[in-house]
């Protein structure tokens, strides 16, 4: 896309009213919902990776790891659970960055583009009906972590946790949607995630206490958004200190999506 068409596709966007940017989105989540009403395959990762997760840390590390918490399985069941729970929005936020480049390879984006719609519609669609795939999978993850012995005490937490989650779920996703634009196939997208994000799964406080870790590693978790946002869930879930986890992970959320929303809307309007 040439420079001077990419103003005119920017001046397009600047003249469409709120009220059409929020016609255009809705439209755009009705078709996302219907595309995976028709693919319902599509959701088998939302279902079974809370599923698959919840019981092989439950079930191999919940002995050893529950003894160093003092309690045994039980006691980290109540640790883990709500560290999984930060961990949805990370990966469904990896799954719209690969959907949204099979679009591109697909056409299906060029199309969209051909159309007098806001560009920023588009991205706001994806974020939305990912952000509904992560609801169902935190529904999942709680669930089955009820039938492993996880006891909700606090449902006012529980609602907070999943808003927080969310919160930097969605940021989170403006990052990998701008990956989803720049990398040229599927595949790159996600071997990119696999390289980001794994250190931050393992590197923070989801799994384990970081106590036990070397003193470079627990530095990299104190700054890590994810042992943020676990600690927080934990916080508010189970009972604990919560302001400094909360505080973190909005700040974490703010300048991620302070950031990375106008690039991945950039790059999508000028995509040639």
């Amino acid at each position: 896309m040439s420079a001077a068409t990419a103003t005119t596709t920017a001046d397009a966007d600047a003249r469409i009213p709120l009220r059409g940017h929020l016609r255009h989105t809705g439209a755009l989540i009705r078709r996302n919902l219907l595309w995976i009403r028709q693919d319902p395959e599509s959701m088998f990762d939302a279902i079974l990776f809370p599923v698959i997760f919840t019981l092989l840390f439950v079930y191999v590390f919940g002995g050893s790891i529950g003894q160093s918490l003092g309690g045994g399985q039980e006691a980290y069941v109540q640790y883990v659970v709500p560290g999984l729970m930060a961990m949805m929005g990370m990966n469904m936020a990896q799954g719209v960055g690969t959907g949204f480049n099979t679009d591109f390879n697909s056409g299906v984006m060029d199309r969209f583009r051909s159309l007098p719609i806001g560009r920023g519609s588009v991205l706001f669609a994806k974020i939305a009906v990912e952000l509904m795939r992560m609801l169902i999978a935190t529904a999942v993850l709680m669930v089955i972590g009820v039938l492993v012995g996880f006891h909700i005490t606090n449902w006012a937490g529980l609602l907070a946790s999943v808003g927080l989650s969310a919160v930097f779920g969605s940021a989170l996703m403006w990052v990998f949607l701008t990956l989803g634009v720049v990398m040229k196939s599927a595949q790159s997208v996600q071997a990119m995630g696999f390289l980001v994000l794994m250190p931050l799964q393992f590197g923070s406080s989801i799994f384990a206490p970081t106590q036990s870790m070397p003193g470079w590693l627990q530095n990299f978790t104190d700054y890590n958004p994810l042992s943020s946002l676990a600690d927080a869930a934990r916080g508010l879930m189970v009972g604990g200190p919560v302001a400094h986890g909360l505080w973190v992970t909005l700040a974490w959320s703010v300048a991620l999506t302070a950031v990375m929303a106008p690039v991945a809307i950039h790059k999508f309007r000028t995509k040639s």
